[in-house]
Order: structure tokens, then sequence, then C-alpha cells
């Protein structure tokens, strides 16, 4: 008896642990000119621990967004009009304890993991597609895709990390136009 009681005291008074918000897709905005689609967005997700202590052992972590933009047939499946996507290598370089974020054929350090995840989590005025592949009126989505890309990683690293969810990063959402 004593014992149920004071297991139900220990209960309510340790802390419940911190839940961490679900990976997600903030502020996605799709907007169309005269120059053609564009999206700007920003990412929410926390590296895991076992992610963020191999970044720190200096394996190069990349992340990968795909947008894929469709047009709706009644008859068929959705035809697909126009696929982007933007690579960023993420690194950590332990001799000048600095962290390098590539995109593309530009670098850019950091000095602390924040400033370096801020600039991976954000995409601003990305191109999609051309104006002439999407049809003023027509009914069209885009299908966004953003994930840590494990196929990336050193081959020794693939084979180790294998089922291991703590190394899956993957957000996806729809977007409609208007």
């Amino acid at each position: 008896m004593w014992l149920a009681v004071w297991l139900a005291f220990a209960a309510l008074c340790w802390p419940a642990p911190a839940s961490a918000q679900a990976p997600a897709f903030d502020n996605l905005q799709v907007v169309r000119n005269e120059d053609g689609l564009f999206a700007s967005f920003d990412v929410r997700f926390e590296l895991p621990r076992a992610v963020e202590d191999a970044l720190g052992k200096g394996v190069p972590l990349y992340f990968v967004v795909e947008a894929t933009l469709y047009s709706d047939r009644w008859y068929w499946t959705d035809r697909r009009e126009a696929r982007a996507s933007r690579v960023w290598r993420l690194a950590y370089q332990p001799l000048t304890r600095k962290y390098r974020v590539t995109i593309g054929g530009s670098n850019q350090s950091f000095d602390t993991l924040a400033e370096a995840l801020a600039v991976v989590r954000r995409v601003n005025h990305w191109k999609i597609a051309e104006a002439a592949q999407v049809e003023p009126g027509g009914g069209h989505y885009v299908e966004f895709s953003y994930r840590l890309d494990t196929t990336l990683l050193p081959r020794p690293m693939q084979i180790g990390i294998g089922g291991q969810p703590e190394w899956t990063l993957v957000i996806e959402k729809t977007q409609r136009l208007n």
C-alpha cells in the first residue's frame, strides 16, 4: 500500500521529458510570376544527438530538398511538369572549429552549429519551374520533400546506421497553387 502511494507521488513529482516538436515545413509560400514559379519556406527540425556527434567528428551531412510540380489530369495519373532539387553539405572543420555550409559552388563558414543550421533550414525565392511550365488557370500542385540524405554519407557510415531511427529525417508536404 505504502509502496503504491509512494510510486504515485514520485510519478507526479518527476519531471516529464520534454517532447521535441515534429519536423515540419513552416511559412511555405509558392509564388507564380512572369519569371516562373518560386518557393520560400523554413524547415523546423532538431538534429538528434547521434547525428550531431557524427558531425562533430568530421562526418559531413547532406540535406536535400526536392520540389515536383504536377498538373491535374482526370483521365490518368497527374502529369509531372517540372522538378527541382537543392543539396546542402554541412561539415565541421575540427582544426578551425568552424561549420561550413556548401550550396552548389558557394561556401559559407559559421562559428556555431545553430548559425549553420539556420542556413540549411531556410529557402528563400527558390525557382522551381519556368513560367511556360505553369499554365494559367490550370490545376497545379507542388510536392515538397526535405530529408537528410544518408546515401551521400561515407560508405562505412551507411552500413553502420542502417535501421537507426535517429538518422531518419524526412519531411513532406503538398501545396496547391491558387
